[in-house]
């Protein structure tokens, strides 16, 4: 009993595909209610539907019953006379009456009844499957040529969606996607490194002329330009990362990983379901938190919640950096082998928490799968900007303001600004993480003042070693080459490179990210337990990392 109006998107794919759907006779088959044929890419029919919207409203609700066989239909009538002896204010005895049927816990524990002699067991199956037996009818009734035209989308789904050959299939794409992220990037980022030189230039230049003081000179040139311009240089390849994720996504393949993943989760008890909010992990983690709503059962929302953080976001910057510094023939496959670092600890960690739970819920999938089509410009452009809007922002915040505040705490000690690095505060505050850190590969003051300023955007990482190590461009071939040798002369070396990414991949994520599964989970213990975990986590796999690297190379 509530207003219903069928919105039938996508209607220019159906004519481009021959397919024809009766708008007489859908209608008829589904109570009535007004169905229109619409098209949200193209923007046709949207005037339609919201007049509708409004004329239907006034009318007064209705909507579609779905009429069961005998049995269901006798207990349901036996049902809702129950219900309106009992609750005779109660309205929709109908669907009250299904959801009893199907044991719903809440209708029952609102509206408590005795039903063992009417319902012994639950019907929930059986009104599922009747459900779908009625779409059928309704799709074979009033939708055609559906057949010859769905038949390239199995063909393909032959080897996207088989369950061997799946898996392969996804890691081979996203082999490619990083492929693209760091040859066609990588060409662009040059323009950027040029701009920012430039820039740069034109910056020194003007505060010399204008008579600025050398601490003002530092701060904006050494501090902020050296922060943010870092950052922004990595620009082409988040551009590329994004646009390749947009177009997987929009042309319906993103659906397929989670129907793929479905057996691979189901032995971590989570269904392929959860795999969705961690794929959204690649662009952010925040989004990809939230998304964990979706799920139904709040065990697997917190399962899924402490695993999502390992899908690597804003971390590709320090890999880029970082691969092409220490491993410049394979640094697309060592960044790479982070993100598959990433997806096997999730998966290891959720499989740990479910043998040691002893969960045996079962996790059924129910997706739909999309037939495939070419993705919309105007959709990959939404999403491409919203992403790189996103990016642009932090680095006009978040980053500029660590930026600053490192610059600060860089020059200033006790006994105020100071002309020595090694007196001043961000020093001695490293200093006091070097015990914890040297085991790790990472005994370096200037590397632990990175990471904790991490902990406000991963991005700061690299901006805090630019600022750190006086690199106004670290991302250029001289900023890398100097760093490279900065790193090197106190014995720095590749595999002390893969131990700092292996951390900053595992270890505590942005404070956004915790605020959100603060807000998420309503729980500062769990919230801080996760943090603690996450940062033990980081130091053991990047220990592991190291001391074996060591003996090995």
């Amino acid at each position: 009993k509530k207003p219903v109006i069928l919105a039938l998107n996508m209607m220019d794919i159906i004519e481009e595909r021959g397919m024809e759907i009766d708008l007489h006779r859908l209608p008829e088959m589904l109570g009535g209610i007004p169905v229109v044929p619409v098209s949200a890419r193209k923007r046709t029919g949207l005037d339609v539907l919201m007049h509708a919207v409004v004329h239907h409203y006034e009318e007064g609700p209705q909507g579609v019953i779905v009429r069961y066989d005998r049995e269901i239909e006798d207990r349901i009538q036996r049902v809702e006379d129950l219900l309106r002896k009992k609750y005779p204010d109660l309205t929709n005895l109908r669907w009250h009456a299904i959801k009893m049927l199907e044991y719903d816990k809440e209708v029952l524990k609102d509206h408590p009844v005795e039903l063992e002699q009417i319902v012994p067991r639950s019907f929930e199956k059986e009104i599922i499957n009747e459900k779908y037996d009625y779409v059928e009818s309704v799709i074979k009734e009033c939708l055609f040529n559906k057949e010859e035209k769905s038949h390239m989308t199995d063909q393909v789904d032959k080897i996207l969606t088989h369950p061997i050959l799946g898996i392969p299939a996804f890691f081979g794409i996203m082999a490619l996607v990083f492929f693209l992220t760091f040859t066609v990037g990588d060409f662009l980022k040059g323009y950027f490194e040029q701009g920012l030189e430039l820039l740069s230039r034109g910056v020194l230049s003007g505060l010399h002329s204008a008579g600025a003081s050398d601490w003002v000179i530092s701060l904006v040139v050494d501090g902020a330009l050296a922060g943010v311009g870092g950052i922004l240089t990595f620009l082409p390849n988040i551009f590329i990362l994004f646009l390749a994720l947009a177009f997987l996504e929009d042309s319906g393949y993103m659906a397929r990983v989670a129907y793929v993943m479905n057996e691979t989760m189901g032995l971590v008890g989570l269904s392929g379901r959860a795999f969705l909010p961690m794929l959204l992990g690649f662009g952010c983690t925040v989004p990809a938190v939230m998304a964990t709503r979706a799920l139904e059962n709040q065990r697997d929302r917190l399962k899924t919640i402490l695993i999502t953080p390992f899908m690597s976001s804003a971390r590709l910057t320090i890999y880029v950096l970082l691969a092409d510094m220490f491993f410049p023939k394979s640094a697309m496959l060592v960044a790479y082998s982070l993100y598959l670092v990433g997806v096997a600890m999730a998966i290891l960690i959720a499989l740990i928490v479910h043998r040691m739970t002893d969960d045996k819920t079962e996790n059924a999938l129910l997706i739909e799968l999309p037939e495939y089509k070419i993705p919309n410009l105007r959709t990959v452009a939404i999403y491409v900007w919203e992403k790189i809007k996103d990016y642009l922002t932090k680095a006009g915040t978040t980053i500029f303001l660590a930026s600053i505040i490192l610059w600060f705490v860089m020059n200033v000690g006790p006994a105020g600004f100071i002309s020595d690095v090694a007196d001043s505060f961000a020093a001695k505050f490293g200093q006091i993480l070097v015990p914890v850190l040297k085991p790790v590969g990472l005994g370096s003051w200037q590397i632990a003042v990175a990471l904790i300023s991490g902990i406000s955007a991963k991005e700061v990482v690299v901006s805090s070693m630019s600022v750190l190590y006086g690199i106004g461009n670290i991302n250029s071939a001289a900023g890398m080459a100097e760093l490279s040798g900065i790193l090197g002369g106190t014995g720095f070396t590749a595999v002390n490179a893969y131990a700092l990414m292996v951390f900053c991949l595992l270890y505590t994520p942005c404070i956004a990210t915790i605020a959100t599964i603060k807000r998420e989970t309503q729980s500062w213990r769990w919230t801080l337990g996760m943090v603690m975990f996450q940062l033990v986590l980081a130091w053991s796999a990047a220990f592991l990392v190291f001391q074996i690297g060591s003996r090995l190379f």
